[in-house]
């Protein structure tokens, strides 16, 4: 584990919500089951596989150590989560959890639970997609499938965008978005849906079309959305909801699914759709086998061909 333990001898006081340590990246042979992330005023370590307290005792010494360096007097808050067999054992390791537990990125505000659960609130690991999102949603009615915490909307109307449609099957998501927009001072263009989508579809088509579509779901939640088998159903859904020259963000985190899956699901689904870039993942999250990391891919629906012209 020195690997870690290096990572933390050098980080600088986190500001932001971001990731401090990637061992899952496969960059740090042994470490493999370690991820550090920063969520300030709170660190939270994670393990995917059972660790003797010997290794969490080595990690106290060194987060302790670099914070007397660079936040001399403050105390130090920091959670444990282990992850093994789907059932994350959550402690609290030093200090305290701030509630409500608001963090910041790039100048956005959001609400996060590190406390309980596998997901806190915010995927640090999608730092790049909101950031595209918020540079090119100006003048775009916005749709947000999936849309868990609204990030992507805050980002969106942070960036100009007229009206966001957030859809997902979590009420308690959906209230924890309507939380996040608060934060942010936004108290219009953003509606918020808590539905299952391919339930919603009438409702959808109707507020459309728009001028982006995001589509991040989950790579398998058992009864709401398996990506092997619904993304399909997904993407054949674009052309039709998109405006001419519009653009689809869509996002797969799934380890077995490399890019080329979503590749093959849009000549086959939705063969008219241009493919324009893949998002690179923040620099934190650097893996030795990318395709397997998080994927964002950009695509844009055709022009009008008087607007080509």
């Amino acid at each position: 584990m020195q690997a870690l333990l290096d990572a933390i001898a050098r980080m600088d006081r986190p500001t932001d919500a971001r990731r401090i340590f990637h061992g899952r990246g496969g960059l740090h042979p042994g470490c493999e089951h370690w991820a550090l992330d920063a969520f300030p005023p709170v660190f939270v370590l994670t393990s995917f596989q059972p660790v003797p307290d010997a290794d969490l005792a080595a990690v106290h010494e060194a987060l302790a150590r670099r914070w007397a360096d660079i936040a001399p007097g403050e105390p130090l808050n920091w959670v444990f989560q282990c992850r093994h067999e789907g059932r994350p054992d959550t402690r609290l390791m030093a200090g305290e959890v701030p509630e409500p537990h608001v963090v910041s990125e790039r100048g956005a505000r959001y609400r996060v639970h590190v406390m309980r659960g596998q997901n806190h609130g915010l995927f640090l690991d999608m730092a790049e997609g909101r950031q595209w999102v918020r540079e090119h949603a100006r003048g775009r009615k916005v749709l947000n499938l999936f849309a868990y915490t609204g990030a992507f909307s805050v980002v969106a109307l942070q960036g100009g965008a007229k009206q966001v449609l957030n859809i997902d099957m979590s009420g308690g998501a959906m209230a924890i978005g309507q939380q996040n927009h608060a934060l942010n001072g936004l108290t219009a263009g953003a509606g918020f849906l808590a539905h299952d989508i391919f339930k919603t579809w009438g409702r959808i088509t109707r507020s459309g079309p728009y001028g982006l579509v995001i589509v991040d779901p989950p790579s398998y939640q058992k009864g709401s959305f398996v990506a092997t088998k619904d993304y399909a159903r997904l993407v054949r859904r674009l052309p039709e909801l998109l405006v001419p020259g519009g653009q689809a963000l869509l996002c797969l985190n799934a380890p077995e699914l490399g890019p080329g899956f979503l590749q093959d699901l849009v000549r086959e689904a939705a063969p008219e759709l241009v493919f324009e870039q893949r998002l690179a993942n923040p620099e934190a999250f650097a893996d030795a086998a990318p395709e397997r990391a998080l994927k964002v891919l950009v695509y844009r629906a055709p022009a009008l061909e008087t607007e080509a012209a």
